[in-house]
């Protein structure tokens, strides 16, 4: 069985431009070789090759017939590499690539919209794309590697088998109510205050919502209608029909016939939220860079950073 050659890209090189010029003194001044280095690396190639690329002439070079055939193999596969470069570098300097961002619904209504619009004005030419699920599907989707990366959030910090987690802000809990209730006004109230009001909710049992995490003091509140969307939810507070939980994340997407007071945390604490990316999976530069937007200074304004 014949020997398998492996050549050399760097030696291609050399050889295309000693085909070129017709020298090796004229290719070794074009590269900024010596003459000897010059023909040191074509014989290299030559032994590679198993084959006499070149006749030496009293004046200059000539390739032999296989010369000629390896000539345009050599010329593809250095315009490849070049092409690979070329890509290469305009993806380590956001020229082009993809982003492929997933976060929970809350977080779509302020934090994730004002990174994507400044990753966009920033890096223009990159493709970005936006996958909106509950965060434990998220966690899912990094593993599956369909997102680069997730904006996710828990009640308490936590370890997430298979994601590292960046932690963002605290999502405090506010109470959305009719301006003319009782409790406008009041900046912070506690549950022993909403005792007697009845709730709007995305569920009718109180351990599916966000209400969940006040059971636990043994508060049980009484859920008057399911509404799973958060602009019904408002519509029902405004008509005086009940009260609604709001996350301090979408706080400036409140309507403004509504007043919010914030639930002390000893009842019901802030969730935590995270940008997610997939353990032992190296970030690609436009991942990288949406990182250090969404986790920047003026990210998140108006949520606790502590």
């Amino acid at each position: 069985m014949p020997r398998q050659h492996d050549l050399s890209t760097s030696l291609l090189g050399v050889f295309v431009e000693v085909a070129r010029l017709g020298s090796f003194t004229a290719a070794a001044a074009e590269l900024d070789y010596t003459q000897s280095a010059v023909s040191r690396q074509i014989s290299a190639l030559e032994a590679e090759a198993g084959a006499v690329l070149f006749d030496r002439l009293p004046r200059g070079v000539r390739l032999t017939e296989l010369g000629r055939r390896l000539l345009g193999h050599a010329q593809v596969v250095l315009e490849h590499l070049g092409a690979a470069r070329r890509e290469l570098a305009d993806l380590q300097e956001l020229t082009t690539g993809r982003l492929r961002v997933g976060a929970f619904a809350t977080a779509d209504a302020a934090l994730v919209p004002r990174a994507v619009a400044t990753f966009r004005r920033r890096h223009p030419d990159v493709t970005v794309t936006l996958r909106e699920a509950f965060s434990q599907v998220l966690v899912g989707l990094l593993g599956k590697g369909e997102v680069d990366v997730a904006v996710v959030s828990y009640p308490t910090a936590r370890q997430v088998e298979g994601v590292d987690l960046r932690w963002l802000c605290d999502d405090h809990m506010h109470v959305a109510l009719p301006r003319g209730h009782r409790l406008a006004g009041v900046r912070q109230v506690r549950l022993t205050d909403l005792a007697d009001e009845e709730w709007i909710a995305g569920s009718s049992r109180p351990e599916d919502t966000l209400i969940s995490s006040c059971l636990r003091t043994g508060f049980r509140p009484r859920i008057g209608f399911v509404a799973r969307d958060w602009i019904a939810k408002q519509g029902f507070v405004a008509a005086g029909v009940g009260i609604t939980l709001i996350p301090s994340l979408i706080a400036d997407a409140v309507r403004p016939d509504l007043v919010l007071a914030r639930l002390h945390p000893d009842d019901i604490p802030p969730r935590q939220v995270y940008a997610a990316t997939a353990t032992g999976v190296t970030p690609s530069p436009a991942t990288r860079a949406f990182l250090s937007i969404v986790d920047g200074p003026g990210a998140v304004d108006g949520v606790s950073r502590r």
